[in-house]
């Protein structure tokens, strides 16, 4: 009788784990600098709850908003050693890793956010992102990270010439050093959670982003000055570590990148209402949006084109994203 109950017992909890096993769930951890609420904060939570569903529960994503985990520098280096496995980053740090990424970094290179999706979701954003894997990551997708213009506690920016002498912040990617150069302005690579604090010392006197940054960051209350400029569209990313990637059966990698995929439309839909919805919010401020005749920055950025648009392959891969429609 004893025996029966022994084996029964052991039939019970072999059985509970088994149960435990069959259920068990892969959280995954997501690094984003921008606030709870967010475009891509909340495209990166649609693609964690397609996931868990695709996945009967299998994988569940906990999405780190508002820099909780670092800035972009820093969780670059935690996914690409396998510390986080997921990570929404702009494309501009990665351009001294991977060296094609300078090129839809470019100033002036698409012609609109509807221009860059198209490109980034072809071969040629293939092509970028088979580029990421020497380092360590797997690029999942892209989302639209707008049109960035440049915006300052000073004056209104109306001409290339308004421009000079002052100081900007940019992401930390020569591109962006050489572009505000090449303007006649002063360069300042700075971390994105100090911007606020500078403009308001006068550490530097501006810096340049997209109306939603501009908005939500709460920039507009130091910057009053807004120069629709949009000189870049710079692509974000949306990156796995390779080491917890290549754990993935191919079915499983089949659904990670289709969910993705899926997210990356949800992300665009939410962009271009937060977009809307921003510029009202810092109009409503006081803030002055200023549209100037952008030919002549087009024209100043020669020197940056003539710099890393310097081979025969490169020039032909700037005249195919040229050439989407």
């Amino acid at each position: 009788m004893r025996l029966i109950s022994k084996l029964t017992a052991a039939l019970i909890v072999s059985s509970a784990i088994f149960a435990g096993a069959a259920n068990a769930q892969t959280v995954l951890r997501s690094s984003d600098t921008h606030p709870d609420g967010y475009p891509t904060v909340e495209a990166v939570k649609y693609f964690g709850e397609l996931l868990a569903e695709r996945t009967e529960g299998r994988y569940s994503v906990e999405v780190y908003h508002s820099a909780q985990l670092g800035q972009e520098a820093d969780t670059i280096e935690q996914v690409r050693s396998g510390v986080i496995e997921l990570n929404r980053v702009s494309m501009a740090p990665w351009n001294s890793l991977v060296p094609l990424t300078l090129i839809p970094s470019l100033p002036y290179l698409f012609t609109s956010p509807d221009h860059a999706r198209k490109v980034m979701m072809s071969e040629i954003g293939d092509e970028v992102a088979a580029g990421f894997e020497d380092h360590g990551v797997v690029v999942l997708t892209y989302y639209d990270g707008g049109a960035r213009s440049f915006y300052n506690s000073k004056k209104e920016v109306n001409s290339v010439a308004d421009l000079a002498g002052q100081k900007y912040r940019v992401i930390q990617s020569d591109v962006f050093v050489d572009m505000v150069a090449a303007l006649g302005a002063t360069a300042t690579p700075m971390p994105y959670g100090e911007v606020y604090s500078g403009i308001e010392t006068g550490v530097i006197d501006g810096a340049e982003n997209n109306f939603p940054s501009y908005e939500s960051a709460r920039h507009f209350e130091v910057a009053k000055f807004f120069s629709l400029d949009e000189h870049t569209i710079v692509p974000e990313v949306f990156v796995m570590s390779k080491v917890h990637w290549d754990r993935l059966t191919d079915e499983d990698k089949e659904i990670f990148k289709q969910v993705a995929r899926e997210s990356a439309e949800k992300q665009w839909e939410l962009w271009d209402a937060r977009v809307e919805a921003s510029r009202k919010i810092v109009e409503d401020a006081g803030s002055t949006i200023s549209t100037p005749d952008k030919q002549p920055f087009i024209d100043a950025m020669a020197p940056v084109y003539e710099k890393y648009v310097n081979t025969p392959e490169l020039e032909d891969f700037v005249a195919r994203i040229r050439a989407v429609e």
